[in-house]
Order: C-alpha cells, then sequence, then structure tokens
C-alpha cells in the first residue's frame, strides 16, 4: 500500500512539473492528465469511491478533452508565448524559497501525537448520499458561486476566442 502511494504521489509531482516546465502546450496539457490520473488513484487509496469516479470522468474525461480542444482550436503557437529568459532559474529559487514553509509544516506534522487508534474514516465514509446532503444542504451557496464563476468564465472565453475571430 505504501508503495502505491509513493508511485502514485511521484506521477502526480511528475505530471505538475511536467505541467509547468514543457513549453508545448498540448505536452503541458498531457503532463495535466497524469497529475489528474495520478490524484484519482491516490483517492482510491482513501476508499473515496465518488471522489475516484469524479476525478476520472469529469476531470480526466471531460475537462482534460475539453482543454485540450481549446488548446487545438485556438492554435497556440510557440511564438504566440510570452518570452521568459529566466524562467528555470525562477523556479529553482521559488523552491528554495518553499523550503523553509515545507520544514515548517513536517515539523508540525511530526509533532502531532495520535493516541490509539489513528483510523480516521468511519463506516460511511465516501457514501455518496451523505455528500450530497452535505452539499446542497451545508454548502449550496458556495456550490451555486462556483457554478456561477464557471459560467462567467465560458462566456468571457466565447468572448475572447470571437474577438480573435473578427480582427
Amino acid at each position: 500500500m505504501d508503495i502505491i502511494f509513493l508511485v502514485l504521489a511521484l506521477l502526480a509531482l511528475f505530471g505538475a512539473t511536467s505541467t509547468i516546465m514543457f513549453s508545448n502546450t498540448v505536452h503541458s496539457a498531457l503532463g495535466f492528465v497524469v497529475t489528474v490520473l495520478a490524484l484519482a488513484g491516490l483517492y482510491a487509496l482513501l476508499n473515496a469511491t465518488f471522489l475516484f469516479m469524479v476525478q476520472i470522468i469529469v476531470y480526466a474525461g471531460a475537462i482534460i478533452a475539453l482543454l485540450l480542444f481549446v488548446i487545438m482550436f485556438l492554435n497556440i503557437q510557440q511564438s504566440h508565448a510570452p518570452k521568459e529568459p529566466n524562467k528555470y532559474l525562477l523556479m529553482l529559487v521559488s523552491a528554495i524559497v518553499i523550503v523553509p514553509f515545507d520544514y515548517l509544516l513536517f515539523k508540525a506534522f511530526y509533532s502531532i501525537s495520535f493516541a490509539g487508534d489513528a483510523n480516521i474514516t468511519t463506516k460511511d465514509f465516501g457514501n455518496i448520499k451523505m455528500l450530497g446532503n452535505e452539499l446542497f444542504k451545508n454548502w449550496i451557496l458556495p456550490f451555486e458561486a462556483i457554478s456561477l464563476l464557471l459560467l462567467v468564465a465560458l462566456i468571457g472565453a466565447v468572448v475572447l476566442a470571437r474577438k480573435k475571430e473578427r480582427a
């Protein structure tokens, strides 16, 4: 179980890094696919079956297909990309700056003492009915706000695509 976790975590890190590092947008999108699929595997290890299925169907299926369609539709060329002469140097400096925060996070995590059984899941963990009740009773306003935000983003993308078409 630990080996599977380590493999999936390394795949997620590799995919996220490749999403940032590749200059070709299609290759970056494929790196994002690797990240999304690795996260789905991590959800499966947590016995979160609903999140696992949503990650595979919605993100790895629909969102990535839409992302690749938009990339191909816009026909983004390397010449259209902004010039980033110090890209790798800035990534290295950012990684070095984050190291002290990582140290504090690990120190705080390992200072927690677990008394007794460390099993935090209940019998109903991952139950879709419980998740739906929680989402639509206690979290309805943020849920609707996110749906409106996605709608505005979709309309904005259409407007931007039509402006390029007219020019």
